[in-house]
């Protein structure tokens, strides 16, 4: 038995003369197919197991992320004020997110939003200690989901009054206000894009965990 530097050993062959029924080898007889014996060790892998441990490092950091912006639509709308210089002592002009119902919801959505993904931190980390895990990673696909729609809800129809505000409804002789109110029209536009990046982080975390589960 041969053992090289590395460390990895090496097959041997062991031959054995073929014998007459009397004891003794036969001269000139073909000899017998060696025996052997194999000392190479075997090693198993599992890149699959890998693969869902990357996935669940890339749900983790996506959390994050989706953390960060729905803080920042929340923190934008929900601080959306102006008030037009031009005012006398009984009138003032002013525009802020809570006199429309809809940018009320949309800080609600965002900021439960924001909550859930904090909350599921602990799971993503789980799922990186054992990526095995099936039932949490479904749980997290369907929660997600709900998400989704919660945060494109809360966009879409942020995004219809914002798009009132800049050009108006001439049918509804609705006049638009961006005009004047300039600055809070583009607070609203800031915190309306961090909402769609939100649901587009929600997707995302859909798709990569099914991704995962599909490798199970």
């Amino acid at each position: 038995m041969d053992s090289d530097r590395s460390g990895v050993l090496t097959e041997v062959s062991v031959q054995e003369p073929k014998a007459n029924p009397r004891g003794k080898a036969v001269a000139g007889a073909a000899p017998p197919p060696p025996v052997v014996i194999s000392t190479k060790a075997t090693t198993t892998s599992n890149p699959k197991g890998g693969w869902r441990r990357g996935f669940a490092i890339f749900d983790l950091v996506l959390r994050l992320c989706g953390i960060a912006v729905a803080l920042a639509a929340t923190a934008i709308m929900g601080t959306t004020q102006q008030t037009l210089p031009f005012f006398t002592q009984f009138f003032q002009f002013q525009a802020q997110y809570n006199d429309l119902p809809t940018f009320t919801f949309f800080v609600i959505a965002n900021a439960i939003a924001s909550g859930y993904l904090v909350l599921s931190l602990p799971f993503s980390i789980i799922c990186i200690v054992r990526p095995h895990l099936r039932g949490l990673r479904i749980l997290l696909i369907i929660l997600d989901t709900l998400m989704i729609g919660l945060a494109m809800a809360a966009a879409a129809s942020a995004a219809t009054i914002a798009d009132l505000a800049q050009n108006g409804n001439s049918n509804a002789n609705w006049a638009p206000i961006c005009q004047q109110f300039d600055d809070f029209c583009q607070s609203i536009t800031e915190a309306v894009q961090s909402s769609f990046a939100v649901a587009v982080i929600f997707i995302l975390l859909v798709v990569f965990s099914s991704l995962a589960l599909r490798r199970n």
